[in-house]
């Protein structure tokens, strides 16, 4: 690797969940020999030093998010793309997951959760996420269930989620959260970790103090 990152291990009953921080919605996860990135991003890491994906996780289409050269670099041709309907416009033979969707994938479950703003929105009216255009997704590694909520606000679906681990909820003003809305929806649905991610410029020690009362482990990583 080009860059050292930060990596947390995370103990699941079909084995650990090595979760390396790249930066911003960006995310790399070994599992039993799989490679898994999530919304791979070339201004954060150099991805032709990183380990070739066996799946790859696009939240929306959205150019951090949705990295052409990025995927290039890391796709094979035994690589599987989850994305959306929209991304498909710019990438090729990828697995479409419609909002709400459960799918097998590789080996492991997973579930779209709708992605989306009710409240931030240009200066038009429309969200900076509409609905419908971005998924989160919940992979489930045995007895955990690690919830990558991509750019959104905290939703009715994301309040409803039920028997979440690990929680990625990103923070970044104006387009998703605030902390509070964050501290919201982690006292609805009730992980033991929950990480900020796509936090920006964000103050991160507020999430801290809106949550230290509470029984949710707050890890701060560099995500900015």
């Amino acid at each position: 690797m080009t860059a050292t990152f930060e990596t947390d291990v995370i103990s699941t009953s079909a084995g650990d969940v090595a979760i390396t921080f790249i930066g911003h919605g960006s995310l790399m996860m070994e599992f039993n020999n799989k490679i898994i990135h999530v919304d791979p991003f070339s201004e954060l890491a150099d991805y032709s030093q990183l380990p070739k994906a066996d799946i790859i996780l696009v939240t929306h289409e959205h150019g951090d998010h949705l990295d052409l050269g990025a995927l290039e670099n890391i796709r094979t041709e035994k690589t599987i793309v989850v994305l959306k309907e929209l991304c498909t416009a710019k990438v090729k033979d990828g697995i479409v997951m419609h909002n709400g969707e459960t799918r097998e994938v590789g080996g492991l479950t997973l579930n779209a959760v709708p992605a989306y703003n009710i409240v931030n929105k240009r200066p038009s009216g429309e969200p900076f996420h509409p609905k419908g255009n971005g998924n989160g997704y919940i992979i489930t590694f045995g007895d955990t269930r690690i919830y990558i909520a991509g750019d959104t606000e905290n939703t009715p679906e994301m309040k409803d989620l039920q028997n979440i681990s690990v929680a990625f909820l990103p923070m970044n003003l104006p387009y998703t959260m605030t902390p509070e809305m964050v501290a919201d929806a982690v006292r609805s649905f009730r992980p033991r970790i929950l990480y900020p991610y796509h936090f920006g410029k964000t103050d991160t020690s507020a999430i801290v103090d809106l949550l230290k009362d509470d029984d949710v482990e707050v890890r701060i990583r560099k995500m900015a």
